[in-house]
């Protein structure tokens, strides 16, 4: 029998992932998973740049507003879910869609994950101490230093992040994303994967307008509605972090918002890296996504 096929729209924040994946989905009458790591929270929305209620409506997704800010998610979470939605999906239809910007999940719904070993516990309460004692800075230059091939990859503005990568380099010797290159299971479904190929310039300028949008709609108050839960994982995020710090009067209301666009430039820039190096991935135009897909679909 013919297998099924997921198709995944990838690529940079502000790159139009959302658009193609809504378009193929109602061209193949099918779902979309979200593969975005913070918009799964019901209570981050503006920040993380959901789709609209109306498009929400228009088209069934999974892994947004599924979760709150106080779980603690992981790749492997992410994995389980997704393969669940999946199968849910491809019960009653031929296609599912996928989209979203965070490389990790994606590749742990591809090809799965493995076995990170255990870490020591005295390994993990040295560093936590540390961090809780000298900031995000301890732990930015520990990465660089003893994991520099996660100081390249991997998340270095997350500290649950990092505290994970220095736990796993101190204990193992081998960096955290080591173990996630190797993994490779094999899948019951056929993937197609994309990811959208927007000139730097220009994306850049669509992250700038982006945020001033962000700002009209009432990021601040948002923010200022979280803030109570400022130190949990989820909310270690670009577009959160920067007003935090203005609410602590640590920076002004500008700065804050000029760092949520040199922030989220950055994170862009790291997003084109990693998808750049898949060597599955088909670079494409966002206005040539959906063709593209559709006529390779069809072969």
């Amino acid at each position: 029998m013919k297998k099924k096929t997921c198709i995944i729209i990838s690529g940079p924040t502000a790159s139009g992932k959302t658009d193609v994946a809504i378009e193929l989905a109602k061209y193949f009458q099918t779902e979309i998973i979200s593969s975005d790591s913070r918009q799964c929270f019901k209570e981050l929305n503006i920040g993380v740049a959901k789709p609209s209620p109306e498009q929400l409506a228009d088209i069934p997704h999974h892994f947004i507003n599924s979760h709150s800010v106080k779980e603690n998610l992981s790749a492997a979470d992410f994995e389980n879910y997704a393969l669940s939605a999946a199968e849910n999906i491809f019960s009653n239809r031929d296609v599912a869609v996928m989209c979203g910007g965070t490389g990790l999940y994606i590749k742990a719904f591809c090809d799965g994950l493995d076995v990170i070993p255990q870490t020591d516990e005295g390994v993990r309460k040295t560093i936590s101490d540390a961090y809780a004692e000298k900031g995000i800075t301890f732990l930015q230059g520990s990465i660089r230093i003893e994991d520099p091939f996660f100081w390249a990859e991997g998340e270095i503005r997350n500290p649950h992040r990092m505290l994970r990568a220095l736990e796993v380099i101190r204990t193992t010797g081998t960096s955290v994303l080591r173990y996630q290159q190797h993994a490779k299971k094999a899948r019951d479904f056929n993937i197609l994967k994309i990811t959208l190929d927007v000139p730097r310039e220009i994306l850049y300028d669509r992250i700038n307008r982006r945020v001033d949008l962000m700002r009209h709609e009432g990021l601040r108050d948002e923010a200022r509605g979280l803030y109570p839960f400022r130190d949990l994982n989820a909310l270690q995020t670009v577009g959160y972090r920067e007003l935090f710090d203005y609410f602590d009067n640590k920076i002004s209301e500008e700065q804050a918002f000029d760092l949520i666009k040199q922030n989220t430039r950055h994170y862009a820039k790291r997003q084109m890296t990693w998808f750049k190096k898949d060597p599955d991935i088909h670079p494409v135009q966002p206005a040539n996504a959906a063709d593209f897909v559709i006529k390779t679909l069809h072969q």
